[in-house]
């Protein structure tokens, strides 16, 4: 038997206020859209956020996210759809993430 593949999710702070996750858990669940590849025993070990602009906790919580095996993080799809307000730093909190070694995949439920 293999090991459960983790994942996280990280989602804006601001939509946060707004948005219970359900999408992104519907997706998750179904194995849809950007969680399509995934095998049924995947787990989303982890659905946090930012922590506000500029992505203030993900650095953070980094290495918190290793120590519990998550190998993936997804970029919700709220942090980078023209109908959501845009992300200034998306492109530093992928970085913040390939660096601490968590592969970074754009996208949740759109």
């Amino acid at each position: 038997m293999t090991d459960n593949k983790k994942i996280a999710v990280v989602r804006c702070a601001i939509v946060a206020e707004a948005c219970p996750g359900i999408g992104c858990f519907k997706a998750f669940n179904e194995k849809a859209v950007a969680f399509s590849d995934y095998e049924e025993n995947t787990e989303m070990t982890a659905f946090f956020t930012c922590g506000g602009c500029p992505g203030r906790r993900v650095f953070r919580l980094a290495r918190s996210l290793k120590k519990y095996g998550v190998e993936t993080v997804h970029l919700s799809s709220c942090m980078q759809m023209e109908n959501y307000p845009e992300c200034p730093h998306v492109d530093s909190i992928m970085q913040t993430l390939e660096n601490a070694g968590i592969e970074v995949v754009e996208g949740t439920h759109h």
